[in-house]
């Protein structure tokens, strides 16, 4: 059926980086072009390293295309924070170039009607793997302990405090209002400083009832570099002012965003 007001459609940004992720930024540009034409106003791609543009399909993009080369490597906040600086439109969404749609199957109306509730900070789907198993992209407030746990011991959690950026949806308001991610953090936990600071606002991180393909590689698992760089961050984040009051609220009974696979 067509829209018959398109004007009243909220419009939505989406960002994705690229680093090398060519192919991978052309398949899920097509797939954006062939499923989510009617609620994507905008992408911006920011290559973070040169490559080519990727090509549009015979009938052109359906959306307003930019992309932003960097003359130098940028971090992932950084890069978000550049691409939708300025931004006019209701919502904006921070997308990884390795997430896929699932076929004819459009998340943003879902993502950005659960976004679109007075309280909510952001929205985000369910992520699963190629398989089709859940991932586990919500996660509780990271402790030295919690980690061991969680590696070490395989302790399942069970409090949503912080939802990873693969795929976020967000009012302009409210990321214009947070200024975006901290870019002190090079790569790794922009995601969770920018979550307990939305719930330290009192704005809360809504499921939506849509779900991706993730197929998240975990660099920090097999490169020495990106392992620093995860190490790096934790150690910033523990001793930021931010996580210090986020740890007492979210740990409190009455405060939890909710509990892992619940909507």
């Amino acid at each position: 059926m067509p829209d018959i007001f398109p004007s009243l459609r909220p419009r939505l940004v989406v960002s994705i980086v690229s680093h090398a992720h060519g192919e991978l930024v052309q398949g899920l540009l097509l797939q954006l072009a062939q499923w989510s034409a009617h609620s994507v106003t905008r992408v911006v791609l920011v290559q973070n390293v040169v490559e080519p543009v990727p090509q549009p399909p015979l009938s052109g993009w359906p959306f307003k295309f930019d992309v932003v080369v960097n003359e130098v490597p940028r971090g992932f906040g950084a890069n978000h924070n550049r691409a939708l600086g300025g931004a006019a439109e209701d919502f904006l969404c921070v997308l990884n170039p390795d997430v896929k749609l699932l076929a004819q199957d459009d998340p943003f109306d879902d993502l950005i009607a659960a976004c679109a509730v007075q309280t909510a900070g952001c929205a985000y789907p369910t992520q699963i793997d190629e398989q089709g198993h859940i991932e586990d992209s919500e996660r509780e407030v990271p402790t030295p302990l919690s980690l061991i746990r969680r590696r070490l011991l395989g302790r399942r959690e069970t409090r949503v405090d912080w939802v990873n950026a693969a795929c976020l949806v967000v009012p302009t308001s409210v990321w214009r209002d947070l200024g975006g991610f901290d870019e002190r953090y090079f790569m790794y936990c922009e995601d969770v400083d920018f979550c307990l600071r939305l719930r330290l606002r009192g704005l809360l991180l809504v499921k939506a009832p849509a779900r991706i393909v993730h197929a998240g590689q975990r660099a920090s698992g097999r490169s020495v570099r990106h392992f620093a760089w995860h190490v790096r961050s934790l150690v910033r984040l523990w001793l930021s002012p931010v996580y210090g009051r986020a740890q007492q609220l979210l740990t409190s009974s009455s405060a939890s965003a909710g509990t892992i696979g619940t909507p």
